[in-house]
C-alpha cells in the first residue's frame, strides 16, 4: 500500500514519536508499505511521521547513492557504506555521534522542491530492532550515517530545514507556506495540513 506523504506544516511532523511494543502491529507489512511508498516517491529514507504515524520507525535504502551513473567521473568513488544498506529501524536510539561534521545538500519528501546544505557528524552508533524484533547495535559512517540521522530527526520532530542558516530560512519561508497549503508540484501523492 502506498501512503500519501505528509506535507510540511502538519503537526505530526513536529511531534516526538513513541516507542512501540513487540506485537502492537504487523511490522513486516508496515515496513513493506513504507518501502513501497518511499520508492514510489524516489526517496532513500522515510520515517513513520511522514506517513501520518506517530511511532518510532523509519526505513532506509541508500542503494541509489551507491550506484554510479554513466555520467559519473571514472575516478569518483562509490560510498561503500551504502552497498547493501537497506533496513527497517524500529525503536531506534542513537547512542553515539562523532567525527568531523560535513555538509551535504539534503531534501525531504515532506518538503518537495526545497534543498539545503546540512552539516552532520560523519559517524554514529545506533541501537534498533528489525521487523523480527531482533535487537542490533551497529556503527555507520558517511552517507549511511547521514540518511539515518535525517530520518532519526523525524522521530524527534525535527526537519532538515531547522539546520539551515537564518537567511536561507527567510528565503524559503514563502515556499514552505505554499507547500503547507498544497501549492506544490510533487509527482507523488501528498496529505496536506487541515485536509484528510
Amino acid at each position: 500500500m502506498i501512503y500519501p506523504i505528509v506535507a510540511f506544516g502538519d503537526p505530526i511532523l513536529r511531534k516526538p514519536t513513541r516507542f512501540i511494543e513487540k506485537d502492537e502491529m504487523d511490522l513486516k507489512k508496515l515496513s513493506a508499505d513504507m518501502f513501497e511508498t518511499m520508492y514510489s516517491a524516489n526517496g532513500v529514507g522515510l520515517a513513520a511521521p511522514q506517513v501520518g504515524l506517530n511511532i518510532r520507525v523509519f526505513v532506509a535504502d541508500g542503494t541509489p547513492f551507491s550506484e554510479k551513473d554513466e555520467d559519473d567521473d571514472e575516478d569518483e568513488e562509490v560510498d561503500l557504506s551504502l552497498v547493501g544498506f537497506k533496513k527497517t529501524f524500529i525503536n531506534p536510539e542513537i547512542l553515539e555521534e562523532d567525527g568531523e561534521e560535513w555538509a551535504f545538500e539534503e531534501g525531504c519528501l515532506s518538503i518537495p522542491g526545497i534543498r539545503g546544505d546540512v552539516y552532520r557528524p560523519e559517524r554514529l552508533v545506533i541501537r534498533y530492532r528489525d521487523t523480527d524484533w531482533n535487537e542490533f547495535t551497529e556503527e555507520y559512517t558517511g552517507m549511511a550515517a547521514r540518511i539515518i540521522q535525517h530520518e532519526y530527526d523525524h522521530l524527534l520532530g525535527k526537519l532538515f530545514v531547522d539546520y539551515l542558516p537564518t537567511l536561507k530560512k527567510q528565503l524559503i519561508k514563502k515556499k514552505l507556506t505554499d507547500i503547507s497549503k498544497g501549492k506544490t508540484d510533487a509527482d507523488y501523492r501528498m496529505r496536506f495540513p487541515g485536509r484528510r
